[in-house]
């Protein structure tokens, strides 16, 4: 008759196990691996650390520490909508640097306009940590009270934020840059398809537009839209074949204007880019599937949603982080040429 079986499934790896095999204290693993580790172990001892810890396999006993910081280890992340391919991006970026530091991301968007918002928990305080929530989401901070937790806000005003710290896209730059090179090109009548969302980053790109054509001779005409290629499309209609000279370029907030703008310039009877240049921002996947493609601002949402990630962790330990804007920049495809003036 055969004995009892001995389990012979190996140990758990231990902290200790890990200090061994990377040659360091294990004061210093818990410093790396608790990600206080700046500047008190040096970078690539703390590299060291980690690569120790993956290959031997290693996790840390994540609900004992939570339960001894008072911690759940959760953040919640605030966007417009799951359906906007750039908040898509954001998640994944903080959803990365999140798990990286052994925190989970609810990812809560935000109820059209014809409900309020409602608190997904029972008491958001005690569900979460912390908040990293977006300016065109903030109305929902009231609902879940995300203001009384520790706050990080995206793409918001610096100085009439809600939260701790602020992350910032150079909105400002990617639209100067979107404006000048409508005027190197030498149009001098832009239409400016404006989203027609009353936020900040919206705000700084109208402002970063009129700085922009100031003192060049071109003037700008502004029209609204609903962030929707529909609604997009009938603003566009209306406003270049309305009464004057038509517009020769149309700087859209949003990639998805744009897309509205070039089936309103086909239902008129003007070809993109000979009659009508057109440019939007963010660098969707949408810009590449238009015909012809789009010239757009890119933006690094995944970066976005990284830096915002870390900017929250950091402020739950204590740190005040002073991140800079991150850059954007031009990308010129088919939908801008020179303009009709300009080539006679």
């Amino acid at each position: 008759m055969a004995g009892p079986q001995r389990d012979t499934a190996a140990p758990r790896p231990t902290s200790r196990d890990v200090a061994r095999a990377a040659g360091v204290s294990q004061a210093t693993v818990s410093l790396v691996l608790g990600d206080k580790w700046q500047g008190r172990v040096a970078e690539r001892t703390a590299e060291r650390v980690r690569a120790a810890a993956r290959e031997l396999g290693y996790r840390p006993n994540l609900a004992a520490r939570n339960l001894r910081l008072g911690r759940t280890r959760t953040a919640l992340l605030v966007v417009p909508a799951l359906t906007n391919e750039f908040f898509a991006r954001v998640h994944t970026g903080a959803a990365r640097v999140a798990a990286r530091h052994g925190f989970g991301v609810v990812l809560y968007p935000t109820p059209d306009l014809t409900a309020p918002a409602r608190d997904p928990f029972d008491s958001a305080r005690a569900s979460l940590d912390g908040v990293l929530a977006s300016s065109m989401a903030s109305e929902a901070l009231g609902a879940i009270r995300g203001d009384e937790l520790p706050l990080v806000m995206l793409d918001s005003d610096p100085a009439g934020s809600l939260g701790a710290s602020t992350v910032n896209l150079d909105i400002a730059d990617g639209m100067r840059q979107a404006t000048e090179h409508l005027l190197a090109l030498g149009h001098r009548d832009l239409l400016h398809l404006a989203a027609d969302v009353d936020s900040w980053t919206f705000h700084v790109r109208r402002d970063a537009l009129v700085a922009a054509v100031r003192g060049t001779g071109a003037t700008v005409r502004t029209a609204k839209a609903l962030l929707t290629v529909d609604d997009a499309r009938v603003a566009a209609e209306a406003a270049l074949g309305g009464p004057g000279p038509r517009p020769t370029a149309v700087v859209c907030d949003d990639d998805i204007l744009a897309a509205g703008v070039c089936k309103a310039a086909r239902r008129l009877g003007l070809h993109v880019p000979d009659d009508l240049s057109v440019t939007g921002f963010d660098d969707l996947t949408l810009a590449t599937a238009v015909e012809p493609e789009l010239t757009t601002v890119a933006l690094p949402a995944e970066r976005f949603g990284e830096q915002g990630m870390a900017t929250l962790i950091a402020v739950l330990d204590g740190r005040a982080p002073e991140p800079a804007a991150l850059p954007a920049h031009l990308v010129v495809r088919g939908s801008t040429a020179q303009s009709p003036a300009s080539r006679r």
